[in-house]
């Protein structure tokens, strides 16, 4: 094998369309992003049918895009790596289709990557020097899951949400307040100098490594319900702050404590929740108390992006594995 590996990587998984040239998983040569966020917000989420759309009008641009940048041709690339799942269907198969096409014309490999193998890897470009084992704690708009990583895209999941994702649980709760979308950085900025002890419901102790924000996004907007009805003034502010502080600080403990478990000394914080100020913060503090060293993303690889496919790629691509053929397709239930 040569010394370095450039691979094309490709993300559609959900309302970004975005390409990336990647070398020996470690080295970022070009990341574009389309973002469809301006579109989605007109609706106050994402909407599936106009994500696919957008996704056919932009891929193409984006990939061609992404080649110029890293300075970089066809014939220079060694395979093309795709998102294959998890996420929405027709998006995915915008992603896949391309993809497979690509290769098929090209005769390069074709790598089939879990999304959530990309997120955790966002972290080897943003620190060249990690390697497994550690734990992880992904956070994102579809899951949240403490991960123990033991080989690169071998992993194993410790606990994880029994329901609604911390990063969903913002978004709802962003909607019912009329923040907009996306959630989660609205209600991070709505929660700056606003009150955190505002109590919605008891905790539950007895999930071990699990996690459930279902009940914890339901009290949280009941109470804002029963407040309008009442006619009293909704504390926007205290509100997000509150709910912000209870589920960072749920995350934060118990990933620690799964480290401590599992003697591991090593955190990797992963998926789009990452980009949160409170819980980077929470968790370098729990770090440096236990004598943990937490590894955080730079930002522009905590949301979805294609740079991560293509870290999480090299390392299938050097192992033989993953390796797709023409029958690829889109898994949109993909598990860890």
């Amino acid at each position: 094998m040569k010394n370095d590996v450039k691979i094309l990587a490709i993300e559609s998984s959900c309302d970004e369309t975005a390409a990336s040239v990647i070398v020996n998983g470690r080295k970022c040569l070009s990341n574009i992003i389309s973002s469809q966020i301006d579109i989605h917000t007109l609706f106050g989420g994402v909407v599936p049918e106009v994500a696919s759309r957008n996704h056919i009008m932009a891929i193409d641009s984006v990939v061609n895009l992404a080649l110029k940048e890293a300075n970089c041709t066809l014939n220079e690339i060694d395979a093309i790596a795709v998102t294959y799942g998890a996420g929405l269907i027709g998006s995915l198969l915008v992603g896949v289709s391309y993809a497979k096409a690509l290769a098929f014309a090209t005769k390069k490999p074709l790598i089939a990557v879990n999304h959530i193998n990309g997120h955790i890897a966002g972290n080897y470009l943003t620190y060249p020097e990690l390697t497994p084992p550690f734990i992880c704690l992904l956070v994102s708009g579809g899951h949240t899951a403490i991960i123990k990583v033991d080989e690169y895209n071998k992993h194993s999941v410790i606990g994880s949400t029994l329901d609604d994702a911390v990063g969903e649980s913002f978004d709802k709760i962003a909607r019912v307040l009329g923040l907009g979308y996306p959630g989660g950085p609205k209600v991070s900025r709505e929660a700056i100098g606003g009150r955190t002890d505002l109590q919605f419901y008891k905790s539950n102790p007895s999930l071990g490594f699990n996690f459930s924000f279902s009940g914890k996004k339901t009290a949280v907007i009941n109470y804002i319900h029963t407040l309008a009805q009442r006619g009293e003034e909704v504390p926007v502010k205290d509100i997000c702050a509150s709910f912000q502080h209870i589920a960072v600080e749920e995350l934060a403990t118990k990933t620690i404590a799964a480290c401590k478990k599992y003697k591991q000394n090593k955190l990797v914080l992963a998926g789009g929740v990452s980009a949160n100020k409170q819980l980077r913060e929470r968790l370098q503090e729990l770090g440096k108390e236990n004598n943990i060293k937490v590894y955080l993303p730079e930002f522009e690889y905590c949301t979805d992006n294609a740079a991560m496919i293509g870290a999480s790629a090299y390392y299938s691509y050097i192992a033989g594995e993953d390796i797709a053929d023409m029958n690829l397709a889109p898994a949109p239930g993909l598990s860890l």
